[in-house]
């Protein structure tokens, strides 16, 4: 009995190294993620996953409307939006 769980102390505790190392933090970082896509709002300045670089002209539910610099109007989903850039 005891040579099984001294057979299995490495195996969880790499279980638990990589929980707390990969996968707590990737975690982390999509709740960040969602809850800023969540709190998108008209007039905020946005880098979607894409590279483009837009104005948040109008949010639905699911959707938004970009706005890009040459005035043209671009429909995207929420989940496309990358990071907020700050206004200047």
């Amino acid at each position: 009995m005891d040579a099984i769980l001294l057979n299995l102390a490495p195996i969880v505790l790499m279980v638990v190294i990589f929980y707390f190392l990969l996968i707590r933090p990737q975690q982390k970082k999509q709740k960040q993620v969602r809850q800023m896509q969540s709190d998108l709002k008209k007039g905020d300045k946005v880098i979607t996953i894409g590279g483009l670089h837009a104005t948040v002209h109008a949010i639905d539910e699911n959707s938004l409307v970009l706005e890009a610099g040459d005035g043209s109007k671009l429909t995207y989903d929420r989940s496309a939006v990358r990071e907020i850039v700050e206004q200047s």
